[in-house]
């Protein structure tokens, strides 16, 4: 989305608010890529509107949008250790910051199933010792499940890890199209129960509010 696209983006979400009629909450947030220098930005972006939640979220290593279906072959051409590295630097420099309320899909980097050898938790515990420090919280999201790894994000391994370090935590279906809204939820739950989490997070005007997974 352009800059200039906000002021629609805004319309939307008041239109959406007005025909709610406060039968459902209706939230302003956005999803905000970390890139190199991209700090003064934020904070400008920030100041734009009373947002509920601004995300910090990694799609790009230097330019190369990993994420994208219609660059898979570029995975053929890259160390995957090497990626993994950076992509994990950058998570930790992102949640250092302290720009953003929570930080989205943890390790989106598998999400075509290429995952370096060996316990990956050597890169897991930097980043939650990082996110824990700065005390962000992060997503369970759902999207996972219907993506090349078959996986929630993040691995079962980073959600134990997080939160025995204290990392708050709330669920996302990461929803590109109405039906997706909330789904595995159900799922999430259980998994964030069995790894040791107890409440999950909302947000309203950049304050959280927390919540029992088992009221859910």
């Amino acid at each position: 989305m352009l800059a200039s696209d906000l002021p629609t983006y805004f319309n939307w979400v008041e239109t959406a608010r007005d025909y709610a009629q406060n039968r459902i909450p209706v939230r302003l947030g956005l999803e905000c890529d970390w890139l190199p220098g991209c700090e003064q930005w934020i904070t400008e972006l920030s100041g734009k509107a009373e947002w509920d939640y601004l995300i910090g979220s990694i799609h790009y290593l230097d330019g190369w949008n990993f994420d994208s279906p219609h660059l898979l072959k570029a995975w053929e051409e890259v160390e995957v250790e090497k990626a993994w590295t950076r992509y994990w630097e950058e998570y930790s420099a992102m949640a250092r910051s302290g720009l953003f309320d929570f930080l989205g899909h943890p390790d989106l980097i598998k999400k075509f199933s290429y995952r370096p050898h060996g316990d990956l938790r050597r890169f897991y515990e930097p980043a939650i010792d990082s996110i824990a420090k700065a005390g962000c919280a992060i997503e369970l999201n759902t999207a996972g499940w219907h993506k090349p790894c078959e996986e929630q994000y993040p691995a079962t391994d980073f959600l134990s890890l997080a939160c025995s370090a204290g990392v708050p935590l709330l669920l996302s279906s990461d929803a590109h199209a109405p039906g997706e809204v909330a789904r595995d939820f159900d799922r999430a739950s259980t998994l964030a129960l069995e790894a040791g989490y107890r409440e999950t997070l909302l947000f309203e005007k950049r304050q959280r509010t927390q919540i029992r997974l088992s009221d859910l």
